[in-house]
């Protein structure tokens, strides 16, 4: 693991928790993370993320609570960017909202996706 900008979480560490306020970017430097819903104590994996992808998105634009929890699974090194850092950055690039918009849009298809096919599994079975 190189050194180098961000904040280094090692292998189990949480780095954001479902319930808590979000208001920044998430982005990964090195390493890998899942993303875990928890729903009556029981946690189910959503996703897992590694190298320059990013997550917490949604604090950026809303303030309200995170929907996931986020944990490394190995040891990672993330750079966080606030609301204000973001916006500066989008004025001076602003490839890299369009970045961001195509890959929530591609987050959000997949969920789509998903959800669809759980749908149609509960419409089949008695």
């Amino acid at each position: 693991m190189s050194t180098g900008y961000g904040r280094l979480y090692l292998s189990g560490d949480v780095i954001i928790s479902q319930g808590e306020v979000g208001d920044c970017l998430y982005v990964i430097q090195e390493g890998r993370v899942e993303v875990i819903g928890e729903n009556d104590g029981k946690e189910t994996k959503v996703a897992e993320l590694g190298d320059k992808e990013f997550f917490g998105e949604m604090g950026l634009f809303e303030k309200d609570v995170r929907s996931c929890t986020v944990r490394a699974i190995a040891d990672t090194r993330v750079l966080t960017i606030d609301k204000q850092n973001f916006y500066s950055t989008i004025q001076k690039d602003p490839s890299l909202a369009f970045r961001l918009l195509e890959s929530m849009s591609r987050r959000l298809r997949q969920t789509t996706k998903e959800l669809g096919a759980l749908k149609s599994n509960q419409i089949t079975e008695p």
